[in-house]
């Protein structure tokens, strides 16, 4: 099952979605048992809204959940603006990992971005340990991509191309994203 549905990518069209009863986050299946009878089965909220000057204008936003009629399981999907179990978005993300490719230390890093260090290495290992797996996929996708002589710079290429947000929902359909 694909957690992250890329069509839906900002909080206001994933609000209007909702609105509407759009069927988009509906999952064709059921992740644990493969079972096909899916209700729906309400929704939880997240704090997702983190864009500087919102106030926290769209929050707390919903995501819809489906509950499975064979094994009562229960999950749901997020739009291409939240990034499942992160507390940041993709984009604000793509950020500090590009800084860090550029080989900015983590100490600069903090200062221009404001996010602590602790929070920021954690991202960039996530990367590194993630990377050979990632790079993969991409470069078997994506056959420009591996033009590119080395992973900084490969990952420079993409999120560049496509940005992180995309590229993530390209690898939630085989890999398990974060």
């Amino acid at each position: 099952m694909h957690r992250i549905v890329a069509s839906i990518t900002s909080l206001e069209l994933h609000a209007a979605a909702l609105a509407s009863g759009c069927e988009a986050y509906r999952p064709s299946n059921c992740p644990h048992c493969q079972g096909c009878k899916l209700w729906s089965h309400g929704c939880y909220h997240r704090k997702a809204d983190r864009r500087p000057g919102a106030l926290g204008a769209l929050n707390p936003v919903a995501i819809a959940r489906y509950l499975c009629a064979a094994c009562l399981h229960t999950c749901s999907r997020v739009p291409l603006c939240i990034a499942p179990r992160r507390w940041y978005d993709w984009s604000v993300q793509q950020v500090v990992l590009l800084l860090l490719l550029a080989g900015v230390s983590l100490h600069r890093c903090s200062r221009c971005t404001q996010f602590e260090r602790r929070t920021i290495r954690r991202w960039g290992n996530w990367l590194d340990q993630r990377s050979e797996a990632f790079v993969f996929h991409l470069r078997s996708r994506f056959a420009d991509f591996g033009r590119e002589s080395d992973t900084p710079a490969l990952w420079r290429s993409v999120m560049n191309a496509m940005g992180l947000g995309v590229a993530m929902a390209w690898f939630d359909q085989d890999l398990v994203v974060p």
